[in-house]
């Protein structure tokens, strides 16, 4: 016996916040990735991994905010704590990984394309580990054609970020890329989501383990959404990230522009050996009369 499988149990409220916090996670990792790019060599790796954890919390949050909205009719539904916490860790450091391979190797394309079937491989294994922490009166089963077609997207989606992040400089070019990518990590969520069928126990009204998904938001949602808000707050203290390079180089140039000083009276030069004199006491040439036609 299947169980009868809910995803929007909160309507629409779960995909836009999950999508919101993809969004967030994904601006903050594109610009310090940008950012890495164009300091110097002892500044990269601390950009690098900010950028890192960003996307990764990001990414994890956009998961766990849309599992809120799971439900199933004939069983409560709980998380495991140690693994997603696992799940967590796995996101973090796979992104960190291929946005640490791009930032010091390169876009290239085979650098590109190595990095962000690694990425994409990862965060389609955050959201499986994840979804191996519930634990409910019965086990998932999956469709295989729909969990490739997740793993794809994830992977297309990683790709995408890891170019746009060392590719696109601008403020505005870097917030569409990061919308975009928050489209596609969510919709890889869904998709993932889509895949997944409850095989109900033969025995109900056995206890459930695990956590309720209402007892993790304190311990396990907070500290993702507080890391993203100090690191927005970072961002917002460092003028090239929010500008651009050549932005903000402009604006520093249009501050400093001043209109040019008149310019200085040039007088003849002095012979040597001439004594300096006042030029109001010069006297006059003398005239011939040949320049006025012989007057």
């Amino acid at each position: 016996m299947y169980g009868t499988i809910d995803g929007f149990n909160y309507g629409a409220t779960t995909p836009l916040v999950a999508y919101l916090m993809a969004c967030l996670g994904g601006a903050l990792g594109l610009r310090c990735t940008a950012r890495s790019v164009r300091t110097q060599r002892s500044w990269k790796p601390g950009w690098l991994a900010l950028g890192s954890a960003s996307i990764g919390s990001g990414i994890w949050t956009m998961h766990f905010i849309a599992m809120m909205g799971f439900h199933v009719k004939e069983t409560p539904v709980g998380f495991d704590i140690p693994i997603t916490l696992l799940s967590l860790l796995v996101a973090i450091v796979v992104v960190g990984i291929g946005v640490f391979m791009v930032g010091y190797r390169g876009a290239s394309r085979g650098v590109l394309l190595s990095a962000g079937v690694f990425t994409g491989l990862g965060v389609a294994g955050m959201h499986y580990i994840g979804m191996s922490a519930m634990r409910m009166q019965g086990h998932l089963e999956y469709s295989v054609p729909t969990v490739l077609l997740s793993v794809l997207i994830a992977v297309v989606a990683a790709t995408a970020a890891l170019w746009a992040a060392v590719t696109i400089h601008g403020f505005r070019a870097s917030l569409g890329s990061s919308m975009v990518m928050g489209v596609a990590v969510t919709g890889m969520h869904y998709t993932g989501m889509a895949a997944v069928s409850v095989r109900l126990d033969d025995v109900l009204g056995a206890s459930v383990g695990g956590n309720a998904p209402a007892s993790l938001i304190l311990p396990m949602l907070i500290g993702p959404v507080i890391f993203l808000v100090v690191a927005g707050t970072i961002i917002m203290f460092d003028p090239l990230l929010v500008l651009g390079e050549g932005e903000w180089n402009e604006k520093k140039a249009d501050s400093s522009r001043l209109p040019p000083p008149p310019p200085r009276p040039v007088w003849p030069a002095r012979p040597p050996g001439d004594p300096v004199r006042a030029p109001a006491s010069r006297p006059a040439p003398p005239h011939s009369g040949q320049e006025y036609g012989g007057w």
